[in-house]
């Protein structure tokens, strides 16, 4: 009788082996997470708009700026203040009435009037070159009263820090 425990513990034991195992478990996950972006870059800073040429027009046979004219100054004077890499040239101009001595004389002292009103607003004066063209530069090409105005003005014009180097490329602009 000793054999029927024996058995009954070879059967136990076989019964037990008999049932199928759980498989093993799956080794955990790895996260591999992919590279984080790298941070975009900074926008770059906007430059300041370009400063815009104007025409300034004055009274017939007179240099004194106007309010007007003063006013169109103070606005050019904010554009040039933000872009202090940019120059101004200031062509100083006369309509066909009188010499030709006389109206290269009179479009100097314009565009000193305008220089000076600039610089009295705080524009370094090294950054403001003047000319005169007297009466050789009409924009208005006329022989009447219209036309003498159109051509009684001061032209600032943005330049590059090397003298002459104009952004106005529309000759007819000047």
């Amino acid at each position: 009788m000793r054999s029927v425990p024996f058995v009954s513990v070879c059967l136990l034991a076989l019964a037990a082996c008999s049932h199928a195992q759980p498989p093993p478990a799956p080794p955990p996950a790895q996260i591999i997470a992919e590279p984080a972006p790298p941070p975009p870059a900074p926008a770059a800073p906007k430059p300041p708009p370009d400063v815009a040429p104007v025409s300034l027009y004055f009274d017939y046979n007179t240099s004194e700026l106007s309010e007007a004219t003063r006013a169109a100054l103070q606005s050019f004077f904010d554009q040039a203040r933000q872009r202090s890499d940019r120059d101004v040239r200031i062509e100083g101009n006369c309509d066909e009435r009188g010499s030709r001595e006389y109206n290269l004389a009179l479009g100097q002292r314009r565009a000193e009037a305008a220089k000076s009103y600039l610089e009295n607003l705080g524009l370094e004066s090294t950054r403001v070159t003047t000319v005169s063209n007297g009466k050789e530069h009409p924009k208005a090409t006329g022989h009447d009263e219209a036309s003498w105005k159109e051509n009684r003005r001061d032209d600032l014009i943005p330049t590059d820090h090397q003298i002459g180097v104009s952004s106005v490329t529309d000759p007819s602009a000047r």
